[in-house]
């Protein structure tokens, strides 16, 4: 395992795995972006937002890769019409309603089951973005819901938003 991976635990809680998957994400966000700042700014005046997918797809899938070595799942049944960036972070589970066009946010979900197969809560990736060019203004950041149920998520992620 490369130096700075996430290590999760089978027995964590998802507090502790948003935890340990912000400190990977405060460790390796900037460094990513700044390589890939002039490619992506150029993916960005061709494919718009779709170029956030693409840095997505260099930095989140270690996290899910380490979950699922850990005994953690975190797949979920594509539909047909589901379109996925950075392995695990489908678009019909995201939000996407807070900031100016030149500081979006957009918040996937992803409920993690255990070994069993139980959900013990649901991690929520926070993407902060410009529509006007291609900008991350801050790191991208990992929340924890103990829920389970899209209902429930969907009102911690507004509760999250109206505190932030």
């Amino acid at each position: 395992m490369k130096k700075g991976f996430p290590v999760f635990r089978q027995d964590m809680s998802i507090e502790e795995i948003s935890e340990v998957a912000n400190h990977y994400i405060e460790s390796e966000w900037r460094s990513m972006y700044e390589s890939m700042h002039e490619q992506l700014t150029a993916a960005f005046a061709e494919i718009e937002d779709a170029a956030y997918g693409h840095y997505l797809d260099h930095l989140m899938p270690v996290i899910f890769d380490q979950l699922e070595d850990a005994g953690f799942s975190t797949l979920e049944k594509l539909e047909e019409n589901d379109f996925v960036i950075a392995k695990r972070l489908i678009f019909r589970n995201s939000l996407e309603k807070w900031g100016t066009e030149d500081n979006r946010s957009r918040i996937f979900w992803n409920v993690i089951h255990d070994k069993q197969g139980n959900p013990i809560g649901t991690i929520l990736t926070e993407i902060p973005h410009s529509h006007l060019k291609f900008d991350i203004p801050a790191a991208p950041v990992i929340y924890s819901l103990r829920e389970s149920l899209k209902e429930r998520i969907v009102q911690g992620i507004r509760r999250i938003k109206e505190f932030a």
